[in-house]
């Protein structure tokens, strides 16, 4: 029989993908046949309900785990700054957020102002790690994943325990790095109601690639509202959302035929 997924050569403007991509254990299949790539300067936010297979795919796709069916691919060379969904602290450990970054490597302070200045958090540079709030522990985060000057962000929940006010500020940081460094972002979040509106594109997950897509066509797919409900996919189906001119990716140039 022959493979639907042949081995597929990288579109020359991929930062990172995957084509037919399976993962399973020895119980269950936790992905299955999943297509998606990240282009230079654009936000893709993968999104799914909790077990849908989203952190797994993060793995594969940084070459964590290694998928037992298909091809995943990153550019050569590329420089990936990622922030990983959960991350203890010992709160009693005395660590400021200096001594933290410089944990990243050997970098000065002058490069650590800036780069907390960049994600604007330049004040908690001598605040312990366990003194963070929520919001100021994901800038914090940002900036490590910055300090590599990274092709591709790759944030992994960046939202968990921020509220909803923060969440746009957060959401709205992340729009700015991108524009003003041109790195493309493969933001993944189980909340979609502020991810829909900053998101170039979407892709809707359970297992499978549901949909995928522009934020408001996604809101209006079958198979997403069968999953999040018609009352989200209606909200979301209002959400302005402004088009950033970025290389097409495979996806879509496949679709245009």
């Amino acid at each position: 029989m022959s493979d639907p997924h042949p081995p597929h050569p990288a579109p020359p403007h991929a930062l990172i993908g995957a084509r037919g991509a399976g993962f399973r254990t020895r119980r269950r299949v936790i992905l299955e046949d999943v297509d998606i790539s990240v282009a230079p300067a654009e936000i893709v936010t993968l999104i799914g309900l909790n077990g849908a297979g989203k952190s797994t795919l993060v793995r594969l796709l940084l070459g964590l785990e290694q998928p037992s069916a298909g091809t995943v691919w990153q550019r050569p060379g590329l420089k990936i700054g990622y922030t990983p969904q959960h991350m203890e602290f010992d709160r009693t450990l005395p660590l400021d957020v200096r001594g933290f970054l410089r944990l990243s490597g050997a970098y000065d302070d002058e490069a650590l102002r800036k780069v907390l200045a960049r994600v604007r958090a330049e004040d908690v540079f001598r605040t312990e790690v366990g003194a963070l709030s929520g919001g100021e522990l994901h800038r914090v985060l940002l900036a490590r994943a910055l300090l590599r000057q990274p092709d591709l962000l790759v944030l992994d929940e960046p939202l968990a325990g921020v509220d909803v006010k923060g969440e746009a500020e957060l959401y709205e940081l992340i729009s700015d790095i991108r524009d003003e460094t041109g790195a493309g972002v493969l933001l993944v979040s189980h909340d979609i109601h502020v991810v829909m509106a900053q998101a170039d594109r979407v892709v809707c997950l359970n297992k499978r690639v549901l949909c995928s897509g522009a934020p408001q066509s996604v809101a209006a797919h079958p198979l997403f509202r069968d999953t999040f409900g018609a009352p989200v996919a209606e909200a979301l189906a209002v959400y302005p959302h402004h088009d950033h001119a970025h290389a097409p990716t495979h996806e879509e140039e496949a679709a245009d035929g």
